[in-house]
């Protein structure tokens, strides 16, 4: 049994086409089918299925699957710990992190670190916040980037650093000639939030509770990107984190004011599994940002 087949199978049954797959492995179709009718036979069980025009994974498929990824991330990490032995300078960093932070933070650090490494590669992934934890403990990154400790015993989390937390309203809105305000001034408003399960919709409705009232929910998205244009739009309001041009905001459609009742901030930190003992570059990613974050 052939890992080019075993990647073979992975594909197809992870969804893509038999055509696409043999292009990518430079094989024929016809070739690439008889390699998987072969691994079947290996196998003692038929593992995918037609529908339609395209090959799905059986039942047995499926949990035969489970094994392959596994097999296959076991036998890629051992090819990557080899190679790091062979040249640390130049190991891979497999980083997730909120999408909020791939503006300013993410590349503030990669930047850095890549100047004392410049042979140090990256595998980016964004995600929500819980998402973070499963890409560690699936093992699809071997660090994280989160605005709280996720509060797992696998998981060992460290402080990077505190956020303030802004209130973002119109810039034609009542409050926006002011610098300051408290969030108590604000309870009849319409608040733009993220969905249920981001860290930033449960500090929002934790704060919104010590100023002494339940926020009006009045729309719900997946980015910060997108509250920032539903409050522009003049459709709300939102405690967001601040762009990194925040200073400037005098010509954008946006006022960030700050809150005197409430500490408005979160906790940004870098995680990754107790468990695992962490290739040099990681590890040296890790010391690098708990140095300049400091």
């Amino acid at each position: 049994m052939e890992l080019e087949v075993l990647r073979a199978f992975q594909a197809v049954a992870g969804g893509e086409t038999v055509t696409d797959v043999a292009g990518d492995a430079r094989m024929t179709q016809p070739a690439l089918s008889r390699a998987l009718a072969r691994l079947e036979q290996e196998v003692g069980a038929q593992l995918l299925h037609r529908v339609g025009r395209v090959l799905r994974p059986t039942p047995a498929g499926q949990v035969f699957k489970q094994h392959v990824d596994s097999l296959l991330d076991s036998y890629d990490r051992g090819r990557r710990a080899v190679a790091e032995m062979v040249d640390p300078d130049a190991g891979t960093v497999s980083l997730a992190f909120l999408h909020t932070l791939g503006t300013w933070l993410v590349p503030r650090l990669l930047n850095g670190f890549r100047q004392t490494y410049p042979q140090a590669r990256f595998e980016l992934q964004q995600a929500g916040e819980n998402g973070l934890s499963a890409c560690l403990l699936d093992a699809t990154a071997d660090l994280i980037i989160t605005s709280k400790d996720p509060g797992h015993p696998l998981i060992t989390w460290r402080r990077l650093l505190v956020e303030p937390l802004w209130l973002a309203v119109p810039a034609r809105h009542r409050l926006a000639r002011r610098r300051r305000v408290r969030l108590a001034e604000v309870p009849g408003e319409q608040f733009i939030v993220l969905k249920p399960g981001y860290g930033l919709r449960s500090i929002t409705e934790n704060l919104c509770h010590q100023a002494g009232f339940a926020p009006h929910i009045g729309f719900e998205g997946e980015e910060v990107e997108t509250l920032r244009g539903l409050v522009a739009a003049g459709l709300g309001v939102s405690l967001i984190p601040s762009p990194p041009d925040v200073a400037l905001q005098g010509n954008l459609p946006i006022r960030y004011l700050e809150m005197t009742d409430v500490r408005a901030s979160r906790d940004i930190g870098i995680a990754w599994l107790t468990s695992r003992t962490l290739p040099p570059a990681p590890q040296r990613f890790i010391d690098h940002a708990l140095e300049v974050s400091g």
